[in-house]
């Protein structure tokens, strides 16, 4: 597995609830994009909509050999899921009024490029000063013997 791009704010802000995997829907430039790394993701979210789910507000840079066949850069990117799951997750955020957060993004074996979203909670402030704490007292921890 190749990570292309990672969501680092994500494990800050929220506490994750569970993890899926799923395929992107890409445009040739889009894919070109992703391999060379210009890709963010760290604003995006996913969200429902007609019993499927789209990745909104990931921004995918212009290929600059692609020409006239450019992506448009901010569009929304339907994710590739099978019905179970997505009607899983439906059910999670509306149950549960949990959010849709992309982690990562990553080359599997075959090449193929896949997303991983979490279903995750908003992490209050003190409880982001809690993890804070516990990591700076594992570090010191493990500094000190």
């Amino acid at each position: 597995m190749q990570i292309a791009v990672q969501n680092r704010k994500a494990k800050y802000n929220y506490t994750f609830v569970e993890l899926f995997e799923a395929g992107i829907e890409l445009q040739g430039s889009e894919i070109k994009s992703l391999r060379n790394g210009r890709v963010e993701i760290a604003e995006s979210y996913a969200r429902e909509d007609n019993s499927e789910i789209f990745l909104i507000n990931s921004h995918f840079s212009k290929y600059s050999n692609a020409s006239y066949l450019n992506h448009v850069e901010n569009r929304p990117r339907k994710l590739l899921l099978h019905k179970k799951e997505i009607r899983k997750i439906i059910g999670k955020l509306n149950k549960e009024s949990l959010t849709l957060i992309p982690t990562k993004i990553y080359f599997n074996k075959k090449g193929k490029a896949k997303l991983e979203i979490a279903l995750a909670k908003g992490k209050k402030l003190h409880d982001k000063r809690d993890a804070k704490k516990r990591k700076d007292w594992v570090r010191e921890k493990k500094k000190y013997g």
